[in-house]
């Protein structure tokens, strides 16, 4: 299959049409995004998987790549991004301003809650952004590159997904922090096995592993404490203001409550550092190139 697909060339609108048909979800949703019938979505779509030979979208619902389909889906997303460079490259000045580029990035909560849409604000408006911003915790971010979604993310994995270039942001610092009546109930002793076991714990997802990775260090022992799940910045740390569960919480937006008695730091000094990478296509692009100068730029600051 190698050798045949070497062979190939693929047509441009073929591959526009099956990114609508995963970013839209449905042919349906892709012909309407396209302006063109869903027998022409369907019709494209056919033909791209007989060039290649491979099944490249599995029609559920969301409509989602297919393994042989991820690496097609990245390059459709960067023949996008350079056609569109390109083009308005070529247009004279007198034609107006440059058409809105869409770009997808992907970033845990916690970032977008502190600091990564602050690097997005930096971006010049010359370049006229479109942002579709996705969020999923850090271990998980990079599979939106690998899967052909995203075109850059924030992660905690350092190892280059295939494509891709990484660099290392810094440290997101986090404190373990509780209400200060929660804490005086539920850990009078401290930080001990019994009572980490016991105490009602945040999580932000099924995903989250913050708070059980930072008991481990504490217990050297795995615990299986009950679990708050909120899927929210703002509203995660308002549970843990509120006395809902203790929990991981960002050092910069922790420092703020323990300063006003609210809260206190349940590890007094004990805190967890999580490497943050950038990792993004690894394509000549100006927009590509900017949005990684605004986000080291940014992270240099707010990172450790």
């Amino acid at each position: 299959m190698p050798d045949k697909l070497s062979f190939i060339m693929l047509d441009t609108t073929q591959l526009r049409t099956f990114a609508a048909v995963v970013r839209e979800g449905s042919f349906e949703a892709a012909a309407h995004a396209l302006h063109v019938t869903p027998s022409a979505v369907s019709q494209r779509m056919k033909a791209l998987e007989q060039a290649v030979g491979q099944v490249l979208v599995r029609r559920t619902k969301p409509c989602q790549a297919t393994d042989a389909g991820r690496p097609l889906l990245r390059l459709a997303g960067q023949v996008a991004l350079l056609e569109r460079e390109a083009l308005d490259a070529a247009r004279p000045p007198t034609t107006g301003g440059a058409a809105p580029t869409r770009v997808t990035v992907v970033a845990n909560g916690d970032s977008l809650g502190t600091w990564f849409v602050g690097a997005l604000a930096r971006l010049p408006a010359e370049l006229a952004l479109l942002f579709d911003v996705r969020r999923d915790d850090e271990d998980h971010t990079a599979e939106l590159i690998r899967d052909g979604t995203a075109m850059a993310a924030v992660t905690a994995q350092r190892e280059a997904v295939q494509g891709c270039r990484v660099e290392r942001l810094g440290a997101m610092r986090y404190v373990a922090l509780a209400r200060t009546g929660f804490a005086a109930r539920h850990f009078p002793d401290g930080l001990t096995e019994a009572a980490l076991a016991a105490a009602p714990m945040m999580a932000f997802d099924r995903k989250d592993q913050l708070q059980h990775r930072f008991a481990r260090t504490v217990t050297r022992r795995r615990i299986d404490p009950p679990v708050h799940y909120v899927p929210s910045f703002d509203g995660f740390n308002e549970a843990v203001r509120l006395g809902l569960g203790w929990g991981m919480v960002p050092e910069r937006i922790a420092r703020a409550d323990i300063a006003a008695g609210r809260c206190v730091d349940l590890g007094a000094g004990r805190h967890l550092d999580r490497p943050l990478y950038w990792q993004h296509w690894r394509v000549d692009s100006t927009t590509l190139d900017a949005l990684t100068a605004a986000v080291r730029a940014v992270a240099r600051t707010e990172l450790r």
